[in-house]
């Protein structure tokens, strides 16, 4: 009987490891020195149905997912309690003026070329450990990131 269990095991293993989300290009905007709030960006891809439920840094003592929409000519921001979706093989950006990582009530504040962790938690996937890049405060992507202000 322990054979066929440690046999049926192995064969779940790569089926786990499949499931993995990975993450491109984690940065976030430097802030002001009195800021308290900030934002992280990144791409995420699952190989499955899955859904960003959550995060968590030490750099700030809450981290909530965001969404930035227009209202008429007023952009407004709204918490997205529910998560975000992340359908099998499609690359969701999070991204300033869409879907973001608030950090909030920030222990000190982001400097430019300062990194910081950040776990990231899903409805199935294991959670991640994934290393924010800080880069100028008017970035809008990584690709600003080497530019000087």
């Amino acid at each position: 009987m322990f054979i066929r269990v440690a046999f049926l095991a192995c064969l779940a293993l790569p089926a786990a490891a499949q499931t993995s989300v990975k993450v491109g290009q984690p940065w976030a905007r430097a802030t002001a020195p009195q800021q308290t709030v900030g934002g992280a960006y990144l791409t995420l891809t699952s190989p499955t149905p899955d859904r960003l439920i959550g995060a968590s840094s030490p750099i700030a003592a809450r981290t909530a997912l965001h969404e930035m929409q227009m209202d008429g000519t007023t952009m407004r921001m709204r918490p997205t309690p529910e998560g975000l979706p992340l359908p099998p093989g499609q690359a969701v950006a999070l991204t300033p003026g869409g879907y973001h990582l608030m950090l909030m009530d920030l222990k000190q504040p982001l400097v430019v070329g300062q990194t910081f962790p950040l776990q990231l938690r899903f409805d199935h996937a294991a959670p991640l450990d994934v290393v924010v890049t800080v880069g100028p405060i008017g970035a809008r992507g990584p690709a600003m990131m080497h530019e000087h202000h």
